[in-house]
């Protein structure tokens, strides 16, 4: 039985120290510094996991100093113990110890950005009103120097009444005396109880007579500010009939008619400014060409070209810097299948190793580069605080069709990819505009649509000039922007419908540009790295595997010896499950124009819709040989029993449309799931994007053919 004061992790996790001697809830503003200092105080021993029943990550580290260990949880930013978004609501659960399967704080790592004081003290205020061993970390307080600021930590000390040290997280200055503080935290006297509003104390106090249970006057504090919410409803439960049926009656005596918020901000922030007069100076800050530079980006014009000038480097880097690797690491695998075939010969066990096993694993791994790459320039646009901007500058267009600005980069970056638009959709904070943008995402033409695209458009589109452009050219380009469209059309419906709600108030702090910590970076890369294989990698795996029982079984023993490898697959491919399974459904699909190769070829497709060229090499006998001239030569000619063309023109384009729209990705659809953390949404989308897809092929084939 595992005691209080241990932690037992799995084999394969990093081995930490045994005893435990506190639980710390590292809390802070968003973009205070907070989890570049939790890098930097636990290093690598640290694990990354959900909070039950939601997607929001959970980071635990441990922090080891002079033979003493205690645990940090690194929780999402707030900016107030009044919670908005599932991130806030998430950290404040924590924080009261409401949250299920996490261990009650012993303390409390308040971290507080020396450059943004005036808004730091309004949360800070709030924790220390928790009565918990409170620390203090002042961050940033190099660039609070540099611009004139001087905090003097003693008085602010004995303001709030609890230790302040102040550190710089990206050298390590001060974390020393940080650390000494934070493991001997037990030893720390609670704060001292405040009273900034008289009122407010004595209605909680009232309310605490009544209780069935003891509760902390924070607490029911919150409870008196927030109102009867479904988030308060274990301190309700501890109130007794009469202590609930005057909530109302003290709420309208504190407030008188004022919004609650709006008064609890007035009274704190008037506390905060009186703070602020005794603690710190502002001299006449130097202008720096720093300055210069988050000056001019910060004005409209500016600040949104270059915002498209980061956007093309990174849309470009993704693409071109991943190529590289990513062909490597197709023709290792390539080369493993082969040696895996020459070493064990042609049997169903090797064809298991090399076409399923390793081309699934394969399948799997050619996408880490673009996630890497992706998650690199997100983690360094956002420890420089440039991802703000974007998402400030972008929020007026984006709004217009139901999102919020912090949508254009997972929807940028889905170009790409669509498993990692969508993972970096966690910065978005409202749970209605991420889930819009997680169903728009998958629309963006990914690269695995582009050798699809290639292959129909080469074959089948002339390549003749219109004006100075080229119609294959223009074709690719008209695909491009009818992803866009239908994934804005799809968001919009979506958040007139189904994710029908109040635009959130978009609040966020501008932080000044500063240099990325580097650890911090290669701390958060190798979580994204190690979650995205061990999440999406299972499912991407397992369905590999049954795509390729599919297609080996049952084994055709009618196929004449003397015909040519690439004939035989081809008559395999027809007897196998999977083309029984594409002449099943051909009657389905017959009103596209597609015969049962097509529809076998685009059944095969659905895990991962890249597979539809080797499948198609296959069922029309090309095999290795599957290159875009030889395949595309044999789709010009394939024909019917009756004689009659498969590939018409009509058909080439309504092939291109369901391919623009349907969700041909398991990948995609293990990251909805994950990201959703329901299997409703991933459902949802496969069969809206595969119905709008259906329709639209039918009615390009139905129109063209008449």
């Amino acid at each position: 039985m595992t005691s209080p004061n241990e932690i037992r992790v799995p084999a394969n996790e990093i081995t930490v120290a045994k005893r435990i001697d506190a639980s710390i809830a590292v809390v802070g503003n968003p973009n205070s510094g907070k989890s570049t200092l939790f890098n930097r105080l636990t290093g690598l021993k640290q694990r990354i996991g959900n909070y039950p029943g939601v997607t929001v990550e959970r980071h635990i580290g441990v922090l080891k100093h002079e033979n003493r260990a205690v645990e940090l949880v690194d929780l999402p930013g707030t900016h107030s113990l009044s919670a908005h978004s599932l991130e806030e609501h998430i950290a404040v659960d924590v924080i009261f110890g409401r949250m299920e399967g996490t261990r009650t704080p012993d303390g409390i790592l308040a971290v507080l950005d020396a450059t943004n004081l005036y808004q730091g003290l309004f949360l800070v205020q709030q924790l220390v009103e928790l009565g918990l061993p409170t620390v203090v970390a002042l961050t940033m307080t190099d660039a609070a120097e540099k611009g004139g600021i001087q905090v003097d930590t003693a008085e602010l000390s004995a303001l709030l009444g609890v230790p302040v040290y102040p550190v710089v997280a990206t050298t390590g200055a001060g974390l020393d005396m940080l650390r000494r503080a934070l493991v001997g935290i037990k030893d720390i006297t609670p704060p001292r109880r405040v009273r900034i509003w008289p009122e407010l104390a004595a209605a909680a106090e009232r309310l605490a007579e009544d209780s069935r249970e003891p509760l902390r006057f924070a607490e029911l504090e919150r409870l008196l500010i927030d109102g009867p919410t479904e988030s308060n409803r274990d301190i309700l439960g501890k109130l007794s009939d009469a202590a609930r049926a005057r909530i109302d009656t003290e709420r309208a005596a504190l407030f008188e008619g004022e919004p609650p918020i709006a008064r609890d901000a007035r009274i704190r922030y008037t506390w905060v400014r009186s703070v602020l007069d005794k603690v710190q100076k502002s001299a006449p800050a130097f202008v720096t060409w720093r300055s210069r530079v988050t000056d001019f980006l910060n004005l409209p014009v500016p600040g949104t070209i270059g915002l498209f000038v980061v956007m093309a480097i990174v849309f470009q880097a993704v693409f071109a810097w991943a190529t590289p690797i990513m062909d490597a690491i197709d023709a290792s695998s390539s080369a493993l299948s082969a040696a895996v075939f020459q070493r064990l010969g042609d049997n169903a066990f090797s064809s298991l190793i090399a076409d399923g096993v390793i081309a699934g694993v394969g399948s799997v791994v050619i996408f880490l580069p673009q996630i890497i790459i992706l998650f690199l320039f997100i983690i360094l646009l956002e420890d420089s605080g440039y991802l703000a901007r974007a998402a400030y500058l972008m929020d007026r267009a984006m709004r217009s069709v139901g999102l919020s600005g912090q949508s254009i980069i997972p929807m940028i970056s889905s170009f790409a990819c669509a498993v990692p638009g969508i993972m970096a959709t966690r910065v978005i904070p409202n749970r209605r505009d991420r889930i819009a943008t997680i169903m728009a995402a998958p629309f963006m033409t990914c690269s695995a649509r582009l050798p699809v695209y290639a292959l129909l458009i080469a074959a089948f589109v002339p390549a003749t000039k219109v004006g100075f452009l080229n119609l294959q050219g223009l074709v690719l380009l008209g695909l491009y922007l009818f992803g866009i469209v239908m994934g804005v059309l799809t968001a919009l419906i979506m958040r007139q419908t189904a994710l029908r709600g109040p635009k959130p108030p978009f609040a966020l702090m501008l932080p000044e540009f500063r240099r990325p910590n580097l650890q911090t970076v290669a701390i958060q890369l190798l979580g994204r790295a190690k979650v995205f294989l061990k999440r999406a990698g299972t499912v991407i795996f397992a369905v590999a595997v049954i795509v390729w029982a599919l297609a080996y079984f049952p084994r055709a023993n009618d196929i004449p010896a003397d015909l040519d490898a690439n004939t035989a697959a081809a008559m395999q491919m027809e007897q196998s499950w999977l083309g029984r399974a594409g002449k099943v459904v051909e009657p389905v699909f017959e009103p596209l124009g597609w015969d049962w190769r097509v529809s076998s070829a685009v059944i095969a497709g659905f895990p991962a819709r890249e597979v539809v060229i080797a499948v198609l090499g296959t069922v029309y006998a090309v095999g290795d040989d599957a290159d875009e001239g030889t395949l595309s030569g044999r789709l010009k000619s394939a024909t019917r029993p009756d004689g009659s063309k498969v590939f018409t023109l009509p058909m080439v384009i309504g092939l291109l449309i369901f391919y623009a729209c349907c969700l041909q990705c398991a990948a995609t659809l293990a990251i909805i799931r994950r990201e959703t953390n329901s299997w409703r949404w991933p459902i949802f989308a496969w069969a809206y994007m595969t119905t709008i897809g259906y329709l639209g092929a039918l009615v390009a084939f139905q129109l063209g053919s008449a």
